[in-house]
Order: C-alpha cells, then structure tokens, then sequence
C-alpha cells in the first residue's frame, strides 16, 4: 500500500488523466474538448499559395510610437496658414483620441510645422528635412498616405496592425505568414523579429505571437548587439558528441509521447530542438559582419557588436538572404507628445538620425543586390499624429488613428508614386483610404496569399488575419 501511495505521488495529474481508465469522468471530459475539437486543425486547403507571388521574404520596418506624419512627409499649407487657430469642436464630435481629457479642458489649436519641406527624386515626392537618407530614395519606394485604423493607444493598435485585432492571443501577420507558406531556410526560424531603441514595443511579445497557430510559427526575437541567439555555443568543455546524444534521446521520448499523444505541440517542440542544433553552425556564420565588405557596414553605419537599427536592417538582409519568410523590426521611440524625451524638435531629430541612413541602406543594398524584386519592404507604425497640438514641457502632437503615412517598396510594387490624400489640414482622407486590414491584404496578395482562403478552424469557427475586412490595395501593385 506504502510502494503504491508513493507511485501515486510521483505521477503528474497529466499522466494521471492520460492513463485513467475510461468512465464517466473521463468521458465528459472528452466531450468537452472534442466540442471545439481537442487540438484546433487548420481548414481544407488553407496552406500553400493560391496564386503566382511577387515577394519571396518580408521585411517590417516597424516604428514603433507613432511617427508624425506633419513633420516628415505631409506639408500642408493651410494647416500653416491656421497655425494656432482652434479646431471647430464640430470635428471632433464622435472622434477618440488618447489622453481626450486635454483636449476637452482645452480646446485644441492647429499646429503647422517647423521643418522644412521639399520635393525629391523624378517623382516629385514630398519628404522633410528630417529624412535626408529616405529622401534619396523616393522613386523606389511608394508612399500610401490615407492609412487609417481602429485603437489609439499604442499597445492595442501595435497589436490590431500586426494581427488584424487589439485583442491578445491572436497569430500575427508573420505567424500567418510562416503557417501558410513556410520558409526557404532549413537552419533558421521562419519569423525572426529584431529589436532596437531605448525600450521594446508596448505589447510585448503578443506583437509576434503564434496565437491559436501551432507555436512553430511565433516570431524568435534575436538580441540586440553582440550575439543575437542565446546559448549558441556549448559550454567549454562540453563534447560535440554527448551533446548529440542528449540531443538525440530528447528527441527520441519526444517522438514516443507524439507517436502516444499526438498533441501537436509535442511536434513543435521536436522541431524547437532540431532549429536549435542546427542553428549552431548557421547561427555565427549570420552574425559574422567580417564577411561584409567596409563599403556595405558604410553604407548602413553599422558597426558590429553595436545595438543599433543600422546593424538590425543589415542582419534583416542577412536573414532573407539565407530564406527567412518574415523580418520585423521595431525601433523607438516615435511618440512625440512633447513631454521629456518627446519633443518634435531635438527628441524627433535624434530618432530619425538613427534610423533613416539605415532605411536608404537597406533599399540600396538589396536593390543592387538584386534582392528588391521579391523582398517586399514595409516601413511605418502604429498610428498617426494630430494636426492639432498638445502643449506639455513643450508643443507636441496627440496620437491620430483617421489618418497617417506608411511606404513600402520592392516586390512587385509600384514605385515612385504616392497613393491616397487627407483633406487640407490632414485630418482625414479625402481619396483613396487605406485601412489597415488592406495593408495585411496586401502583403499577403504580394507573398501568392489570398487573404481570404487563409484561415484556421479554433473553436468552432474559421480565424484570418483580416478578420471580415481587407482588399487588396490595387494602385500599390506594378
């Protein structure tokens, strides 16, 4: 009686439920989860592509905060000539903006811009002189400039933009991405997200998460500076052939309790091990920038072993070019409220000095590469600014969701040309809106995905990024 109390305790409840004979508990607790199904399963013929794709691999130039779109592509002229004067409350009405309660004790002025505008390349586009680097490149890229969405607050609507909803727990636009198509890379993830400036993205990892998708396909974020990939290398002293063996027999039980189970995750976490070991070779070769030649750590401003944005957009080639799908970058900080450290002058300054040599860098380098004909590169953030105001330490601008500027370029894109516009002062769009259920439309029609036909049965009904939204932006492709 001892010997079997003692076995007893050394089972887990899983063991225990796994192994239980079958009664009536047991089988009311099948019946639950068959009732959504004990695994979720993806629906009939929701993988692969559905039609010729134009990109091969993704990468997301996210900025996160929210850059302001008056102070680096949008010169409005009356906005200047109505600096200062209050907005009629009559626009307003029925709109939401965060930290409203300024906005109601005072009612907001206009505020033009103090930089200075010009327009570059054959194309004529409109850049500030915020952006020198990007102004350079202009007839590669095109610019939507009617982007909308739904949440205004960053968390929520860094969220809605990478999947398709504020709320948490749902796949991301690169976890669809890696769950449809795959990836071309044996010895890399499919979804590698970078990270860099003072602080991450608010929202965390549920920016990248895999969701209800088998967790496979979650985005593996790589450290900034030095070695991006933990516990690359063995311990000193550890032999390369106990290291196989353990390896092995890890995976060996591991495919005994699938074979037994057959939870999915069981699969997952085969996979997670063999990436790993062979992510041991591949992975110091990928971070190695002595093979780069001085001209192209130039061109970036890169320096190895620095955490910066310049060696993330070199590393973001570096991935693609050995066949990760999907790349996401998220560089801070964009919000210029006008508080410490979010002034539209000096703080805006600093944060695009560290990132707009490296944007230019990147179009250049896979261009001449030849890369840029199926690398789609998306540029832009969470939300907008106001043309209105907000007075804190100094003059800044509240979050805008009616309106805000994103590029993209490569790809089967159109380039040199802008597509969408705002009334006068930017406040809405007046032609050609894009929401942001378009934009992941888009994506995926350029990666050979019909956004439609991509879903996922969990809980009983069918799961897409789009949610019951999105069209394909017609005028962005070549």
């Amino acid at each position: 009686m001892n010997i079997n109390r003692t076995v007893l305790r050394q089972r887990t409840r899983r063991q225990l439920f796994q192994d239980c004979g079958v009664g009536v508990g047991k089988l009311a607790l099948t019946s639950l989860f068959v009732g959504n199904s004990l695994y979720s399963k993806p629906s009939e013929g929701a993988r692969g592509t559905h039609h010729a794709p134009r990109a091969k691999s993704i990468i997301y130039l996210f900025m996160a905060g929210a850059p302001s779109q008056f102070e680096l592509f949008e010169p409005k002229q009356e906005l200047q000539k109505l600096n200062g004067q209050t907005l009629p409350p009559s626009m307003l009405e029925g709109k939401r903006f965060a930290f409203m309660e300024s906005f109601v004790r005072k009612p907001p002025k206009l505020l033009g811009t103090r930089r200075k505008f010009a327009q570059h390349g054959e194309s004529g586009q409109w850049v500030s002189e915020c952006l020198p680097h990007t102004a350079q490149i202009v007839d590669d890229v095109t610019f939507v400039r009617s982007v909308h969405t739904e949440n205004f607050n960053h968390a929520p609507a860094k969220i809605f933009m990478n999947t398709g909803t504020p709320f948490f727990g749902r796949p991301s636009m690169g976890s669809w991405v890696s769950y449809g198509i795959g990836s071309q890379a044996k010895d890399m993830p499919s979804f590698v997200v970078l990270q860099s400036g003072p602080r991450g993205p608010r929202g965390g990892a549920m920016n990248w998460t895999s969701g209800f998708l088998p967790t496979a396909h979650q985005g593996v974020p790589f450290l900034s500076g030095g070695a991006p990939i933990l516990n690359m290398t063995s311990p000193e002293g550890f032999e390369a052939g106990r290291q196989k063996a353990t390896v092995d027999a890890i995976l060996d039980l591991n495919r005994m309790n699938l074979e037994k189970t057959g939870d999915p995750e069981i699969a997952t976490r085969i996979s997670a091990y063999e990436m790993a070991h062979r992510m041991q070779t591949s992975g110091p070769e990928l971070i190695d920038f002595s093979t780069e030649t001085q001209a192209t750590l130039d061109l970036y401003g890169a320096k190895p072993g620095e955490k910066s944005f310049a060696n993330n957009c070199l590393l973001a080639r570096r991935l693609v070019e050995r066949g990760v799908r999907f790349v996401q970058l998220y560089h801070s900080s964009w919000d210029h409220h006008g508080g410490p450290g979010e002034s539209l002058d000096k703080d805006l300054d600093e944060v695009c000095l560290s990132a707009d040599q490296a944007c230019k860098a990147l179009i250049m380098d896979l261009k001449q590469r030849g890369m840029l004909e199926d690398t789609l590169v998306v540029w832009g953030g969470e939300f907008g600014r106001t043309p209105m105001g907000e007075v804190r330490d100094t003059v800044g601008r509240n979050h805008h969701i009616d309106a805000f500027t994103m590029w993209f370029a490569g790809a089967g894109t159109k380039a040199g040309q802008s597509i969408g516009e705002t009334d006068e002062i930017g406040f809405s769009p007046v032609k050609d809106p894009v929401h942001v259920h378009d934009i992941q439309a888009t994506i995926l029609h350029l990666l050979g995905i019909d956004h439609t036909k991509l879903t996922f049965r969990f809980r009983g009904r069918d799961f897409r990024l789009t949610d019951v939204g999105g069209k394909v932006i017609k005028p962005l492709l070549a």
